[in-house]
């Protein structure tokens, strides 16, 4: 059986993340949704996504296919559901598409919208599913004790160390190569993951559930607070509480970063801080791209989801529920304004737009710090989203 990914309505909504990548790419716990599915399943999945996507994540087609909605997150039950589909059988919540067995020929005329299944199946299993952009940080705390279970199941953790200071150390698990110097770690109510060949510093102060990506540094004096997930290639100091970085961001000196949501390659500066709640402890209100209008997100705390490639300077201060775009510069003095569109420069005076080769140029700087490539495709997607997001420079 051939799974394919694919994502619904609910990719607009989780923008500005889903910019440059599908829905089953966002991180949320310790992997990334297609992650969580390709470990469930026992097999590597591909995406149905937007065409411009879909050169660096192909469309893989076998004569008999199973369409998974990738805004849901897998458990053993629904996996077990979605196993004994018929052909043309579908798993269904309510109206929610969740999965769809399907010959090869009819992938290409598929609008998952108005999909009819001739025998739809309601799902008798628990749900967790992505349908706006802080529900990457609601549902953050459970994900990361799922996903530790997971990864963790009939394996054995590398040593501590005597001079790592731990509690509940039945729940802290450390993968090979990881170093851990004299480290703070509070299990007791929730498990912390760190990642292989990850460097926790003198003095960090971790507290679970907590997640650390493989090749991340948590520097010295921090304090990563619960429901907090760092991606691999970071480095991350200072405070961060119930938060998420996809990966390849630096947040790397002191600062607040609390509930928020920061995409790949971003750079936050020194003491840059992220408010995540008003002063009169109203519920916040979000940018929320398919409404093209702020939402009411019903949270008393809600901070600041950055997307790919943006950087801020130093002593940056952003407002209570921030959406900043992809390959925004932000920079100067006092609170910014709560909607930033991609390739926005400037500060609270104002803003112009990013040239766009300029960014590329960055692009390939930053990428090639970890001997990576930006290549022809990346820039292909990086163009594709700066002419998307013309208009809301215009807002």
């Amino acid at each position: 059986m051939n799974y394919i990914l694919f994502g619904d309505h609910t990719r607009t909504h989780l923008l500005p993340f889903t910019f440059i990548r599908p829905i089953a790419d966002i991180r949320v716990g310790i992997f990334t949704i297609r992650e969580k599915w390709e470990r469930y399943l026992g097999k590597k999945t591909s995406s149905l996504t937007q065409d411009y996507l879909s050169v660096k994540y192909p469309l893989v087609k076998e004569e008999d296919n199973v369409l998974v909605n990738s805004s849901i997150f897998p458990n053993e039950k629904l996996i077990a559901e979605i196993k004994k589909l018929k052909p043309n059988q579908t798993l269904v919540t309510g109206e929610t598409l969740i999965a769809h067995r399907i010959r090869d020929k009819d992938i290409d005329n598929l609008d998952t919208d108005l999909l009819e299944a001739v025998e739809p199946m309601e799902t008798k299993a628990p749900l967790i599913k992505l349908s706006n952009l802080w529900d990457i940080v609601i549902q953050n705390d459970q994900a990361i004790l799922d996903d530790f279970a997971l990864i963790t199941k009939g394996r054995k953790s590398q040593p501590l160390g005597d001079h790592v200071r731990v509690i509940a150390p039945e729940n802290v698990f450390v993968e090979e190569g990881a170093v851990l110097e004299m480290a703070f770690i509070n299990a007791s109510e929730g498990p912390v993951y760190i990642g292989k060949n990850a460097h926790i510093m003198d003095g960090a102060l971790l507290r679970g559930p907590l997640a650390v990506g493989d090749h991340s540094k948590i520097r010295m004096g921090a304090k990563i607070y619960p429901g907090s997930s760092i991606g691999p290639y970071c480095k991350v100091g200072g405070e961060m509480s119930h938060s998420v970085i996809f990966g390849y961001t630096n947040k790397a000196h002191d600062g607040f970063l609390g509930h928020s949501v920061i995409g790949e390659w971003c750079n936050l500066g020194a003491d840059t801080n992220a408010s995540n709640l008003k002063n009169n402890y109203d519920e916040v209100r979000l940018w929320d791209y398919a409404e093209n209008s702020f939402v009411n997100t019903g949270l008393q705390f809600c901070g600041t989801f950055m997307g790919d490639y943006s950087k801020c300077g130093i002593n940056t201060m952003f407002n209570t529920g921030t959406v900043v775009g992809i390959n925004a510069q932000i920079f100067g003095a006092g609170f910014m304004r709560n909607f930033i569109p991609s390739f926005s420069w400037g500060s609270v005076a104002g803003f112009s737009n990013v040239d766009i080769n300029k960014a590329v140029q960055v692009a390939q700087r930053v990428h090639a710090r970890r001997n990576l490539d930006f290549g022809e495709v990346e820039e292909s997607i990086l163009r594709n989203v700066y002419n998307q997001s013309f208009n809301y420079r215009r807002l």
